[in-house]
């Protein structure tokens, strides 16, 4: 009997033995690293320097929609596949350029680094590399902007302010770094900002009914008119009788989008304070929220000048596409 269970513990052990083998090993990766929106451009130095860094540039390096100031999707941090190694490849997001015998592009996801997004664009020769950069750039940018967000989100994460403020009011949550506070609380709108160096982040949430948008009129002057309005009650200038408008010598720009799974109305553009020399960025989601017979706004706007703001409507980006409505 005893004999039998040595021999019984004995197949055990090896059968597990076995299984454990069968896995494969789970490979511990190093932290990602570097600055919102830093992009690693893997490529040649000749490849660089000529025609194909130049699609690279205009592509990724383009100017943000609706910055009062031309500044970069991305900054670019070129380095030649040969020194691609160690540390260096621990870079959150990385494009590299290879000319190779097919064109394409591969997608590699926590590949050297966690979290890390890296994209390959493949090309037989210089001409099928730009056709390439060209025709698949909008999709790559997204893919890399929906990285950086995940992790500026979670670097907003780490402190939370907590409280229950908005959901009293206007029925969401929201995610919101603790350095920000409450500016102006009412019923139906609560207006929350951040001291930074020499200017201010602010973000406002209100509603309006579900009719205010989508009528006869263009959805672009109605959202329009709604800021304005919104401007002229609550949001006041430094000097009497100024207020918060919408820029009038551009027209905003007009995206569809979705927060919390709902649809909404992107818009992005440059604010300007009526009879007063101030003006800035923003960013406006009007969220269709049928169930409760509105549109929820969520507007980001940036104070800051002769400094760039890119990375503050970044955050604030980040700040609203974390709405949950209840």
């Amino acid at each position: 009997m005893k004999r039998s269970l040595i021999l019984l513990a004995s197949i055990i052990l090896l059968i597990s033995c076995k299984n454990e083998n069968s896995k494969p090993a789970k490979r511990i990766l190093s932290d990602s690293s570097g600055n919102i929106n830093q992009l690693t451009v893997v490529i040649d130095n000749d490849l660089w320097e000529g025609e194909v860094g130049e699609a690279i540039r205009t592509n990724f390096a383009a100017p943000v929609d609706g910055l009062p100031q031309d500044e970069p999707l991305f900054n670019l941090s070129q380095i030649p596949p040969k020194t691609f190694s160690g540390f260096v490849r621990n870079s959150r997001i990385f494009l590299k350029i290879e000319e190779a015998q097919n064109q394409g592009i591969d997608i590699f996801t926590d590949e050297f680094a966690r979290p890390q997004t890296g994209v390959v664009v493949m090309g037989t020769d210089k001409n099928a590399l730009i056709e390439e950069i060209n025709e698949q750039s909008d999709s790559i940018i997204n893919l890399l902007k929906k990285t950086e967000l995940k992790e500026k989100q979670r670097r907003i994460g780490k402190s939370l302010k907590k409280d229950d403020v908005l959901e009293k009011r206007l029925g969401l949550s929201l995610k919101f770094p603790s350095a920000y506070r409450y500016a102006k609380e009412e019923d139906n709108f609560v207006w929350i900002r951040k001291e930074i160096p020499k200017g201010n982040m602010e973000i406002l949430i209100y509603e309006v009914s579900i009719n205010r948008i989508e009528n006869d009129s263009s959805v672009i002057a109605n959202i329009t008119n709604i800021r304005d309005s919104i401007g002229k009650v609550h949001i006041p200038g430094p000097v009497e009788g100024s207020y918060m408008i919408t820029e009038k010598a551009y027209a905003p720009y007009l995206f569809e989008s979705t927060i919390d799974g709902k649809f909404a109305y992107e818009t992005r553009g440059t604010w300007e304070v009526k009879n007063a020399f101030m003006a800035g960025p923003f960013v406006n989601y009007a969220v269709k929220d049928e169930e409760n017979n509105r549109f929820l706004i969520l507007e980001g706007f940036v104070f800051s000048p002769s400094r760039g703001k890119r990375d503050n409507i970044f955050e604030l980006d980040a700040i609203l596409q974390s709405a949950r409505i209840k």
